[in-house]
């Protein structure tokens, strides 16, 4: 049958928001239900977790030499235009990328299960799983590559100020706002992405992978 959702947007400065968000949507639909404001069931009151009012971006030029070569940049190239194109690869891109983004997550004690939930369903809004980062040659042929994620970090709320570990890693990060936070994990995916797909167009990935399991 026919659905209505009302979308209640709650700008929760330096938290991830849940709990405030769930608690007004509940008080919210009370309201509505009580002044018959809808005809209607009141069904379902809670937060999404696809934060598109929450983005994080990151662009950066990697240069050409350090890279390996024009050779390498093409086959990186090619490795992008994979993820873009085929779903399987896509999936396996953006697994890379939330390496980096879940490991710094739980360090500061965020929710890392919220924010893989927004990143594939970002991922997917236009109706086909994509990858999250892209990249192109400037004119200097150096290799330009960028993300867009949607990104609710939190630097206040839960055990984030309770918990000694996550104090220390806000700390070392030097980050002031949950802005600033998510900005970090937007780069720390990007890097984590392109050394990834360094890696694959040339050496392979499981000589790295190989190295770090004969180290444990």
């Amino acid at each position: 049958g026919q659905m209505v959702i009302i979308h209640l947007l709650v700008n929760v400065i330096d938290a991830m928001g849940a709990n405030a968000v769930n608690t007004m949507v509940e008080k919210i639909a009370h309201v509505i239900l009580e002044k018959k404001m809808v005809k209607a069931q009141i069904n379902l009151k809670i937060i999404s977790n696809l934060a598109v009012h929450r983005m994080a971006k990151c662009s950066a030029i990697f240069d050409k030499d350090l890279l390996g070569g024009p050779e390498v940049i093409e086959r990186i190239l090619d490795a992008h235009a994979f993820a873009k194109a085929d779903p399987f690869r896509a999936a396996t891109a953006n697994k890379g990328i939330m390496n980096g983004i879940d490991a710094l997550a739980l360090a500061t004690g965020n929710d890392t299960r919220a924010i893989e939930a927004g990143a594939h369903a970002f991922a997917s809004l236009n109706g086909n799983y994509r990858s999250l980062t892209d990249y192109y040659i400037d004119n200097d042929e150096n290799l330009v590559g960028s993300i867009e994620i949607p990104m609710a970090m939190a630097t206040y709320g839960g055990i984030i100020n309770k918990h000694p570990m996550t104090k220390i890693a806000i700390k070392i990060l030097d980050v002031k706002s949950a802005e600033e936070l998510s900005q970090v994990a937007a780069a720390v995916g990007l890097a984590q992405n392109l050394a990834a797909l360094r890696a694959l167009a040339d050496e392979g990935i499981q000589s790295g992978h190989m190295k770090l399991h004969i180290r444990k």
